[in-house]
């Protein structure tokens, strides 16, 4: 089986085994930080078309703006399922699709904003994601991009090392990523970088 594949399909697994605890295991995190986090995010965006990946269980969708037209993805069934509920119960308008940010299935140059929450600590290749963002953003178009990132001190760098790898056994998602790196390696040109807290979280702007 393909090593990358056979890695998705182990992700995915675990992403929709916890689908149903999600919202509660980050309830405390998201009242403190991350919903103050998202709404600063959004108002960054520009529409008129626009792509969310990783859309998870729906975290974002009561913070979409008015004014663009927003299609989301995400590659967990039952993770999907919760944000069509959300969507349904806030009566937003997005179009929700099974998909996976490393094969997206969007025509080149489709939106001008591209954007996502907490997801390149999960996706298993994430240069084959940060390279599709790459290829359906539109050339006057962003990218968006709210993540945690390895620390650069050199202890906790360390500590967040040896962390990761019961964090990838627990919830999927890598908690020593250079994702700032990545981005650069894939030809963006980062506009802001934000160091949101302890230079651990970022708010990351860039463009094609």
């Amino acid at each position: 089986m393909n090593l990358l594949k056979s890695k998705t399909d182990q992700i995915r697994g675990r992403y929709n085994r916890i689908a149903f605890l999600y919202n509660s295991l980050e309830a405390p995190m998201e009242y403190l930080r991350f919903r103050n986090w998202r709404n600063r995010l959004m108002k960054m965006i520009s529409g008129p078309s626009v792509l969310e990946v990783g859309v998870g269980t729906g975290k974002n969708l009561p913070y979409y703006p008015l004014d663009v037209d927003v299609t989301a993805i995400d590659f967990s069934p039952r993770m999907l399922s919760y944000s069509k509920k959300s969507a349904f119960k806030l009566g937003i308008d997005v179009k929700l699709h099974l998909m996976d940010v490393q094969q997206l299935q969007f025509p080149d140059k489709s939106f001008d904003t591209v954007f996502g929450t907490f997801v390149f600590c999960s996706v298993p290749d994430p240069l084959a994601g940060l390279r599709e963002l790459r290829r359906v953003c539109k050339p006057d178009g962003k990218l968006l991009l709210l993540e945690h990132i390895r620390p650069h001190n050199s202890f906790m760098g360390l500590l967040f090392d040896a962390m990761n790898p019961i964090a990838v056994r627990i919830m999927g998602a890598n908690i020593n990523r250079t994702t700032i790196d990545n981005i650069q390696k894939l030809g963006w040109k980062i506009t802001k970088d934000i160091n949101l807290g302890n230079n651990i979280v970022h708010l990351i702007e860039a463009t094609p």
